[in-house]
């Protein structure tokens, strides 16, 4: 079943960029959110991208994979998203991650594998 987006406002986009971390959460089969989970976060070409720290076996990236949609938080703000596997700006996300929080043990975990293997597209629904 293919999940309508829409894309993110620049006000949205805007507040992306100021905020350090974003709260996701995978979406159950019912519906209902899993336990939001902070992430580290950047926006590249219009587009917010996220990655798991701890790999492809972190709980809450297991429970995003199951349904790809789910929920983000920012700033007193959720909307509803559709994740999607996306590897297309992964150069740019290293680049990114490194400028947003500096080139420190996170960030050189963010940009390795086997965390750099997850990155994710958070599209707003």
């Amino acid at each position: 079943m293919e999940i309508a987006t829409t894309a993110w406002t620049k006000d949205e986009l805007d507040a992306f960029e100021r905020v350090s971390e974003i709260r996701v959460a995978g979406a159950r089969r019912d519906g209902s959110l899993r336990s939001w989970r902070i992430v580290w976060h950047a926006v590249v070409d219009g587009q917010l991208l996220v990655r798991s720290v701890n790999g492809p076996e972190a709980q809450w990236y297991v429970g995003v994979l199951r349904q790809l949609r789910g929920g983000v938080a920012w700033d007193g703000e959720e909307r509803d998203v559709a994740f999607v596997l996306d590897d297309s700006l992964d150069d740019e996300l290293d680049a990114a991650y490194v400028a947003r929080y500096g080139n420190g043990a996170p960030t050189r975990r963010l940009n390795a594998e086997p965390a750099r293997g997850t990155t994710l597209r958070v599209d707003a629904r």
